[in-house]
């Protein structure tokens, strides 16, 4: 098993664990109160990010830095390559009329097109808008107009058709272009008489206080606010981070480092990977798609030696499994495999942490037999070389995580948000603790403030709001982001997520329920697809769960029902709501009878970002959902 290999021998390795110590401050009690951690990286003090594409093909021209996708066969490209196709992109921005400081909206997927375009943008001296691919023509509205972006670059004629419907009233609608309608080619044209210099002194000009990206929140609760990320920010984020895991990841484990990105480049972590990935010379693909089905032809394709990824694509891979097992008629071995897992991955982990003996006889040979049968075929289906992930955007199960770990692949959770810059913690390598969030990333601190809220400061957090002050001063006291989040630190600096402030419930009893570690919970067992808790001013907890599509598939399959059984008949299906019944029993395993759901419904319809009840990000727009679904919450307290 290659993970407790690469562990074992890390641990002899003690200057590669020890070369970040935690700071912790207890209150008069005795808890835990702020952990900081000390940087890795010196902030700059000149220079910026779009230095990096330069830098690298001045050092190490035939280096390979990513990887591009084109006619069904992966490229590579050298550093240098790279850093030409910047220039070129860079010289089409000013010629057509970039000023320094102008900001560049690009509305595409994930893919190599975007990198071009982001550290373009910055070598032209500009600042890069994302915008989500999947925005509606109001939401694309909204950012053009508030972040004042001249330019668009969108990836599709549709997306371009979406700009130009929300912007038509605009005094000056945006220059907009088409990537899959040659608009890289065109910009290349359009550069073709501006001199390599004019790039150059551009880049010059900027400073690591230059202002980098406008990155738009994801809106939960009300319209987006735009998050202002200088150069110094990105920089603190990314060299922090590399000095963290990648000497660990090489090290250890013998392997060139290399990812496939999938998550959107719109959000601030797939953009802060992209970035680390560029500074460490790692070896980067794109994928445009987080869907199972497409992503993971392509992680066979790419063999990525890690990835970043969010709870949703770990779960689908562990549930894609069982519904596999279970066709063949091999259901309840995969359940043993995943108990199994569960148990040798949390008793291995205590012998690694110096808590326990370890994994006796039988429960190694029990392991040995699943890896035969169901292990290895996980470590298949993601590209069969990939030892390490990074999971963000909410917390993991930790069940998921120690099953994972057994099968040989270590998850390292973070935690963080826009505006810092992504992760403010990580699970540091070498120190795994399933079920936090880990310790403040180096040159980051994290506060826990006497309401429970959790605040970060340091070089990652962001300045200010776009044209918003006002909105920023009340988030940022001295120099301390509130997060909005609420959790603890344990004794060592680990940060445990609990839940949103604004999302707490306060029963008709006076509980206070925070929904968050419910619905993680419910949403990592199938046939769950979405879940919202409801209960504020309620008598009991209760939850509104939508199926999972695939699921249902695979559920009426096996039961040789017809695959068009109206979701009306599944809801009241004794066997379906045992199903759920059993995921809803799970997730009351982590709260006290009185914050347990007391009942639930199954609702129609999925959360979707379509539909306005998710975010781009995934995230629940709970006032949304409560708002559609308010007969069903009435009915579930007898209304």
């Amino acid at each position: 098993m290659g993970v407790r290999k690469d562990l074992n021998q890390a641990k002899k390795r003690g200057d590669l664990a020890d070369r970040v110590r935690v700071e912790v401050v207890r209150d008069e009690h005795g808890t835990v109160r702020e952990a900081s951690t000390p940087a890795l990286a010196r902030p700059p003090a000149t220079g910026s990010i779009a230095d990096l594409p330069f830098t690298n093909a001045a050092e190490a021209p035939d280096a390979v830095v990513l990887r591009h996708k084109e006619a069904g066969i992966w490229r590579w490209v050298s550093a240098a390559e790279f850093a030409r196709e910047v220039t070129v992109t860079a010289k089409g921005l000013i010629a057509a009329g970039l000023g320094p400081g102008d900001r560049v909206a690009v509305m595409s997927r994930t893919r190599y097109e975007w990198t071009v375009l982001d550290f373009a943008i910055w070598a032209a001296g500009g600042q890069t808008v994302p915008v989500y691919a999947t925005s509606s023509p109001e939401q694309i509205e909204w950012i053009v107009r508030d972040s004042g972006a001249r330019m668009v670059i969108a990836e599709t004629a549709e997306n371009a058709e979406a700009v130009c419907t929300g912007t038509a009233e605009h005094p000056e609608p945006p220059r907009t272009w088409k990537i899959d309608e040659g608009a890289m080619a065109e910009l290349a044209g359009l550069g073709r008489d501006v001199p390599d210099e004019e790039v150059t002194k551009r880049r010059a000009a900027l400073t690591p206080d230059s202002v980098a990206t406008v990155c738009y929140t994801s809106g939960t609760t009300g319209r987006p606010k735009g998050c202002v990320l200088t150069h110094a920010n990105l920089h603190a984020e990314a060299a922090n981070t590399v000095e963290l895991l990648h000497p660990v990841f090489k090290e250890v484990s013998g392997q060139v480092a290399s990812t496939l990105l999938f998550l959107p480049l719109a959000h601030i972590l797939g953009r802060t990977i992209q970035i680390a990935c560029v500074m460490a010379r790692i070896e980067l693909g794109h994928c445009p798609s987080i869907k199972p089905d497409e992503l993971r032809p392509a992680l066979k394709e790419f063999r990525p030696t890690f990835l970043v990824g969010v709870p949703y694509l770990f779960e689908k891979i562990h549930n894609t499994g069982r519904a596999t097992a279970e066709r063949i008629g091999r259901g309840s071995s995969f359940d043993r495999a995943h108990r199994v897992g569960v148990r040798f991955g949390e008793a291995y982990m205590n012998r690694f942490l110096d808590r326990g003996k370890g994994p006796g006889p039988a429960l190694y040979a029990a392991w040995a037999l699943y890896d035969l049968l169901v292990y290895r075929r996980v470590r298949r289906e993601l590209g069969g070389r990939m030892r390490y992930a990074i999971s963000g955007g909410s917390p993991l199960d930790r069940d998921l995580n120690l099953f994972f770990y057994a099968a040989g692949i270590i998850i390292y959770e973070g935690y963080g948000l826009t505006e810092t810059t992504a992760a403010a913690t990580i699970v540091p390598p070498l120190r795994p603790r399933p079920g936090t969030v880990g310790q403040p990333v180096p040159g980051t601190a994290v506060r826990i403030a006497d309401d429970g809220e959790v605040l970060i400061k340091g070089g990652i957090v962001f300045g200010t709001y776009w044209g918003d002050e006002a909105a920023a001063d009340a988030v940022l006291t001295d120099d301390w982001f509130a997060t909005g989040d609420l959790g603890s630190l344990d004794e060592d600096g680990y940060l445990t997520i609990t839940g949103r402030k604004k999302d707490v419930l306060i029963t008709s009893g006076g509980k206070n329920v925070s929904p968050a570690v419910l619905e993680d919970r419910l949403r990592s067992r199938p046939p769950v697809g979405q879940c919202v808790v409801v209960g504020d001013n309620r008598p009991y907890v209760a939850a509104l769960i939508t199926l999972d599509p695939e699921d249902v598939t695979h559920w009426l399959y096996v039961r040789g029902m017809p695959a068009d059984t109206p979701l009306s008949e599944l809801a009241s299906d004794p066997r379906m709501r045992a199903d759920v019944q059993k995921a809803v029993d799970y997730a009351n395993q982590a709260v006290s009878r009185a914050e347990s759901i007391r009942e639930f419904r199954i609702v129609e319809g999925e959360f979707t970002e379509a539909n306005g009840l998710l975010t781009p990000s995934l995230k629940i727009r709970r006032h949304a959902v409560t708002t559609t679904y308010a007969t069903e919450i009435e009915e579930l307290y007898g209304g």
